[in-house]
């Protein structure tokens, strides 16, 4: 069972993508955690395009360049929720939530996470053997609301966005692979 079920058993919104690495599991986990926002294709104008041309405060949105984009994200809204090396990493944050309702910044309180005006997005990066000295990497993003009126905001947003993210989600995973693959990493 993947971890990413423990934190979003539920979802109404999903997307899913994968790629190949030719590298030993340990050297992909790493790169999984190594990742930049330069090395990502596309990254700096998707997001640029995400935040209608605004500058903004440090965030996955608009993370320093050299800085592991995973690292970034947990320092900035969202809460490490399962690190397992050399299998699965997931993350989550609040989309939306009521006026005055606190930020999780744990995992547990990312779970409890109920009642009406919520929308939870969870974000996953597995590893699984795909023989020959290959590992597939998946990541798989879920977004839960919590009830109707959180799920026809969301709708409205992920119309949009959907298309960037997941432009930007297989960039993400070349980005993994060419790190993984790469002879002096």
């Amino acid at each position: 069972m993947a971890r990413l079920d423990e934190f979003a058993p539920e979802h109404q919104f999903n997307e899913v993508h994968a790629i190949r690495v030719r590298a030993a599991r340990d050297r992909v986990y790493r790169a999984i955690k190594e990742v930049t926002a330069g090395e990502i294709a596309l990254f700096r104008t998707l997001t640029w395009i995400r935040r209608l041309g605004r500058e903004g405060e440090e965030s996955i949105l608009a993370p320093p360049p050299h800085e592991p984009i995973l690292g970034v994200a947990t320092r900035t809204g969202f809460v490490m929720l399962a690190d397992e090396p050399e299998q699965e990493i997931v993350i989550g944050t609040v989309v939306i939530l009521p006026a005055g309702a606190p930020r999780p910044r744990t995992a547990e309180e990312f779970k409890q996470i109920a009642g009406p005006g919520f929308a939870k997005a969870t974000m996953n990066f597995r590893l699984e053997d795909a023989g020959d000295g290959a590992v597939v990497v998946s990541t798989e993003t879920r977004v839960h609301a919590t009830d109707a009126q959180s799920r026809r905001r969301f709708r409205t947003y992920w119309t949009f966005i959907r298309p960037g993210s997941g432009i930007l989600r297989r960039m993400w995973l070349r980005a993994i692979r060419r790190r993984a693959e790469a002879p002096n990493f």
